[in-house]
């Protein structure tokens, strides 16, 4: 179905719902190199009015990839929950933007109101909507998450441990953990992402891992980044904790990670299986990226935000207990410069507390992008007012195995000093009994501290 609207005497004309998307995303480099953008400012204004006026019900008949053709879409309409919807099941995409931003929209009523939205849904009324609109949204809700300890609870603020290392040396790995517990990081998780898919060496950093935050009683879950399929090998084995991998939004990126739904689902009931949450049982921890359905030729013509979007509805089928979209990480070929990273950033949190997921974010970029420290200063500044519910915590900010730029245990120091907020509540109360942070939150003498880890 064809599209048109008229601005300022001229008539703009997009063929289909995904054109109309497409071009009424912000500008990135992604869509222009996938041939896909507005042309310029005109017709990018002009796709944005035209998206305004769409109803809401549109993108439950008018599907961005056709339901026989992809298992992803098919996820999506099959798991609609109409009820959910009705409320809202009259107003165009504009009149869901001032909902949003209304009063009536609180924390109670948007986390009702999920589970009838749509990734689609939520990628249209983003791109008609400004960044402080995406932060006043997505600071209004609430996503906890439970394991060995809770995430995502206001006035709380959690870190990713990421103590990466590119040969494994578990001294290297160890002195970089303990680093990131004095500055009270580590309570999302302690997350290592392996310079090896080995089976044998992955048992490896997970047993070491698990030695540590039982000889410490740390309350935190591990994970190591490995293949979904490498977990499943050694879960019988080897003490996991998180289930990690990577997902993208449509079946054909998701098949060129070596996965599919029924992949996932084996993985999900396998951990569960190894119950070993301790105040919960949320153990799967998904990490998506703009631009991944454009670098696997996988995004049948679907902007990279909206492809990002469908991502979240893969996630919430599993009821993960963290999710990270990796902003930065792909480069500049599909978000150019800091000004786009930040926009990305805050859409791809917007839409997935939305969609009623734990949100986290690697606030990062690749040394050849268009942006630097300052940039992810903001970022972060923005996620947090935002209600994000983790960052990473890399050692300098400087991840020497994956060689790019994310956040350090300083910044996390940071972010919870300037808004007042606190580690997950258990793993405070580990940092006290320790003598690691006082009850303000400060850091205490850590010298002897060094010394008991060591």
């Amino acid at each position: 179905m064809a599209y048109k609207y008229v601005l300022r005497g001229n008539t703009y004309t997009f063929q289909d719902l995904k054109a109309v998307l497409a071009k009424a995303s912000p500008q990135r480099s992604g869509d222009a190199l996938a041939g896909i953008a507005a042309e310029d400012t005109k017709e990018r204004i002009a796709a944005q009015y035209c998206l305004s006026e769409i109803p809401l019900k549109t993108f439950l008949e008018d599907l961005v990839i056709p339901y026989e053709n992809d298992e992803v879409t098919r996820l999506i309409i099959d798991s609609h929950d109409p009820k959910a919807f009705q409320s809202i099941s009259g107003l165009t995409v504009g009149e869901f933007r001032d909902y949003l931003l209304s009063y009536q929209a609180n924390g109670d009523t948007l986390k009702n109101l999920s589970p009838g939205l749509t990734p689609e849904m939520l990628a249209a009324v983003s791109k008609i909507m400004r960044n402080q609109d995406l932060i006043a949204v997505a600071q209004k809700i609430e996503v906890v998450t439970k394991f060995r300890n809770t995430v995502g609870k206001k006035g709380h603020f959690s870190v990713r441990l990421q103590p990466n290392n590119p040969s494994d040396d578990p001294k290297g790995i160890a002195a970089s953990i303990i680093d990131g517990l004095m500055y009270g990081c580590g309570d999302a998780v302690i997350g290592i992402n392996p310079a090896t898919d080995n089976p044998q060496e992955v048992s490896k950093l997970l047993k070491q891992l698990d030695d540590f935050r039982q000889q410490y009683e740390i309350p935190t879950q591990n994970c190591i980044l490995s293949h979904v399929t490498t977990t499943l090998e050694i879960i019988e084995k080897a003490p996991v904790d998180l289930i990690f991998q990577s997902i993208g939004g449509t079946e054909k990126t998701n098949s060129s990670f070596g996965i599919d739904l029924k992949l996932l689902q084996e993985a999900y009931d396998a951990g569960k299986e190894l119950n070993r949450g301790t105040v919960g049982k949320q153990m799967m921890y998904f990490e998506t990226g703009q631009g991944s359905s454009l670098s696997a030729d996988a995004h049948h013509g679907v902007d990279q935000q909206t492809c990002e979007a469908r991502a979240y509805a893969v996630a919430r089928k599993f009821d993960p207990f963290l999710v990270n979209t990796v902003v930065g990480f792909i480069g500049p070929e599909y978000l150019y410069d800091g000004k786009q990273i930040i926009r990305a950033a805050l859409e791809d949190h917007f839409c997935g507390k939305l969609l009623g997921l734990p949100m986290g974010c690697d606030v990062c970029y690749t040394n050849h992008a268009e942006a630097d420290q300052d940039d992810m200063d903001s970022l972060l500044t923005l996620l947090g007012v935002a209600g994000c519910n983790y960052i990473m915590g890399v050692p300098g900010a400087d991840d020497i195995m994956l060689n790019y730029q994310s956040t350090s245990f300083h910044d996390a120091m940071y972010l919870r000093k300037v808004l007042n907020k606190r580690p997950a509540p258990e793993f405070e109360e580990w940092l006290l009994k320790m003598g690691i942070f006082d009850e303000q939150g400060y850091r205490k003498e850590i010298k002897d501290q060094l010394l008991k880890l060591k």
